[in-house]
């Protein structure tokens, strides 16, 4: 799949294409079948498939502080979607001169001047353009003239529960790991390069790897029992906290692993880490004799549910 960064790198291979547009946050069941779709298209068209996404996410760009966590960073979300044979990934930069965009220019100038559409997927609350002004109709009346079509999709539903990324979000938040992962189609990853710390795990007897991770890209905090794979392809089991570390005084949101009987250098590593089951929120001890009492119950405790999940 090539990524194509940005509409001035649109070239004459991506054109005439069957093109779908979202966000597609953690590339869940919902999305599945928008890209299934896609390709059935693709293939009747005898036409390259291209996925539009942008960069930053539109409420990342308009509401910054206030914007919903993501459930992959952009790089885990061009591993996922390779996965399914797409021929082209557009990335445009959501900036403050893309925002002022009117509906018709996204049409007349994206659309139909770049990209060439021959058939167009989106969902059918898909709004577009400055103010949102654009929707599923104006696509429609501008098809009819131009000679492309447009189908939109409904909201996918599992036993009739709606399938989205912001539920998907929430049942993360919960704690529901298993619940959330069956609306995504397969596990929860957060990955990031293994990054040099304070060493305070180590001094307590625990010593962790330290996660590089974009903060909006994980919805959760608290401790959890984790798988890990590194650049070897090795699965090792650990336990993770994810928060701000307040018994120590962090600062920000960070992902840290104590991985089970495993003293190799990772640094400068890339791992990905699976989130098996949540063991309970963070909190703030009085004490660093008391934070390593709980670490060795969490470490027994991580230690139990990972032998029963591999036995599974």
């Amino acid at each position: 799949m090539e990524l194509i960064r940005g509409i001035y790198n649109i070239q004459a291979q991506h054109r005439d294409c069957v093109l779908t547009i979202g966000n597609f946050d953690g590339v869940h069941l919902g999305h599945h079948f928008v890209l299934e779709t896609m390709k059935r298209r693709a293939e009747a068209y005898e036409r390259p498939t291209v996925v539009m996404i942008f960069e930053p996410q539109p409420q990342e760009f308009f509401h910054e502080n206030q914007a919903p966590a993501r459930l992959m960073s952009l790089r885990d979300k061009y591993q996922a979607l390779r996965q399914f044979g797409i021929d082209y990934l557009l990335c445009i930069p959501f900036n403050g001169r893309f925002a002022q965009w009117t509906a018709q220019q996204f049409i007349a100038e994206l659309l139909i001047e770049k990209l060439q559409i021959r058939h167009l997927i989106v969902g059918d609350d898909f709004r577009f353009g400055r103010g949102r002004e654009g929707d599923i109709a104006a696509l429609t009346t501008a098809s009819a003239v131009n000679g492309f079509h447009v189908e939109d999709t409904a909201t996918y539903q599992m036993d009739k529960h709606r399938v989205s990324s912001s539920v998907i979000r929430s049942l993360l938040q919960q704690g529901q790991i298993q619940q959330a992962e069956s609306l995504l189609g397969h596990p929860w990853i957060v990955s990031g390069k293994v990054q040099y710390g304070q060493q305070l795990g180590r001094s307590l007897g625990f010593p962790t790897a330290n996660i590089g991770i974009h903060q909006r890209s994980i919805p959760v905090h608290g401790v959890f029992a984790v798988t890990l794979k590194n650049t070897d392809g090795q699965v090792l089991c650990g336990v993770a906290n994810i928060g701000a570390r307040p018994t120590v005084q962090g600062k920000g949101q960070q992902l840290e692993v104590h991985i089970f009987d495993f003293d190799q250098s990772i640094y400068g590593q890339r791992i990905e880490v699976t989130m098996i089951k949540k063991l309970r929120d963070e909190q703030q001890f009085e004490s660093l004799s008391m934070l390593k009492q709980q670490i060795e119950l969490d470490v027994g405790h991580a230690r139990s549910i990972l032998k029963a999940h591999f036995k599974e």
